[in-house]
């Protein structure tokens, strides 16, 4: 990919769901709601400070992060589907077993 977000900007591809519920129920396309986790593809430098310096994100690269239903803004790159939003959007980011299973 050749785009590189400015400021305190994070590029977030969606990480799809599971399709069964905990009990076997499969749920339907039309019944699902947009996941709520993403993995971060890239991130801007940071955005500066009152005294002019930059300061870096908390993000990088392949983490795992929580965001907001209505977070960001979508576009598509490449054919892919993603997600641009501020680092302040973010809610938090999953660490360890967490970050491979789906949250309950």
């Amino acid at each position: 990919m050749k785009f590189r977000p400015l400021h305190d900007r994070v590029v977030v591809k969606r990480v799809e769901e599971d399709t069964k519920t905990a009990g076997g129920i499969i749920i339907p396309d039309t019944a699902k709601e947009k996941p709520q986790q993403g993995e971060v593809v890239a991130v801007g430098p940071g955005a500066r400070d009152e005294q002019g310096k930059i300061v870096a994100l908390e993000v990088k690269p392949g983490d795992r992060v929580l965001f907001g239903k209505w977070s960001g803004t979508e576009v598509k790159i490449d054919g892919e589907d993603l997600l641009i939003m501020k680092e302040s959007d973010i809610l938090g980011i999953l660490e360890g077993k967490t970050a491979t299973k789906k949250a309950a």
